[in-house]
């Protein structure tokens, strides 16, 4: 396969799993290149995700490297098989590899957990309250790419659309439902909007009062994406420099902790709804 001009998220995903599945075994590059019958550069290529992988090759990686993990060696596979081909490539050339990172993460999520502290998540913002973000920048957008970066994002929110949405659910501090972007109406608006997608099947939304005692979460604001199996989740760390994927065992077991931990201090569903309510007068 001819070496990659862009490697993505996923694609380096692959890759990593792959080098593990070798390290676990001990086996050098050059060994495992021996046994595996291809050349040392050529696995090496594939390890860092410079070159593609076919299905059949993954298994026969996962053979040799003593792998007897059929969901994750078959997860992987899939993977491989992948050709890239989402809606987000058409932002390739307009946007942050790391926006299209997180479409295509999303949109291969089998369940979507979120904490945010001082932002409503992207998933469940309006039309408004995106554009209002989006020309906050400093220096302020072209109008040819804020129209860019407001049409990804909501086309990013058809994920939670149709019977194969993944369940999603998002704690969120009240000071991000407080938090007027623009102005009193567009603030309404999202707030009866948040409402309006908690009454889909499987979207879930916890809110944080200021009230709360013992409350000391005010950075940890991440996306949990959940993989096929466990091994292949995925945590994303947002901030003003980009976007951050982490996928290390002890970083995973750190984050489904911390979520939990978080969600421990939100108000039940339906209090959150109700407490949504009730803000909306306020606000």
């Amino acid at each position: 396969m001819p070496a990659r001009k862009v490697i993505t998220a996923r694609q380096e995903r692959l890759a990593t799993e792959l080098r593990k599945l070798r390290e676990r075994t001990g086996l050098p590059v050059q060994e495992a290149a021996r046994a595996l019958g291809i050349a040392q550069p050529k696995l090496s290529s594939t390890e860092s995700a410079r070159v593609g992988v076919s299905p059949d090759r993954v298994r026969h990686f996962a053979s040799q490297y003593a792998c007897d993990d059929a969901p994750l060696v078959e997860a992987l596979a899939a993977m491989a098989a992948e050709r890239g081909n989402g809606w987000w490539e058409e932002y390739r050339e307009l946007l942050p590899s790391g926006f299209l990172d997180l479409a295509e993460l999303e949109a291969n999520a089998r369940y979507l957990n979120t904490i945010e502290i001082a932002h409503v998540p992207g998933l469940l913002q309006t039309e408004d309250q995106v554009r209002a973000i989006f020309a906050y920048s400093v220096p302020e957008f072209p109008t040819a790419q804020l129209e860019a970066r407001v049409a990804y994002r909501l086309r990013r929110q058809s994920v939670l659309d149709g019977p194969e949405a993944p369940p999603y659910e998002a704690v969120i501090h009240e000071a991000a439902l407080r938090i007027r972007v623009a102005d009193r109406p567009v603030a309404q608006r999202q707030l009866a909007h948040i409402l309006e997608m908690t009454q889909r099947p499987g979207i879930t939304v916890r809110v944080i009062p200021f009230d709360v005692n013992g409350f000391a979460g005010v950075g940890y604001s991440m996306l949990y994406a959940g993989g096929p199996v466990p091994q292949l989740d995925t945590v994303l760390l947002d901030s003003v420099h980009g976007v951050a994927f982490l996928d290390s065992e002890s970083q995973l077991d750190r984050y489904r902790a911390l979520f939990d931990k978080v969600k421990s201090a939100a108000l039940d569903e339906a209090g959150s709804r109700d407490f949504i309510h009730r803000l909306t007068k306020e606000v």
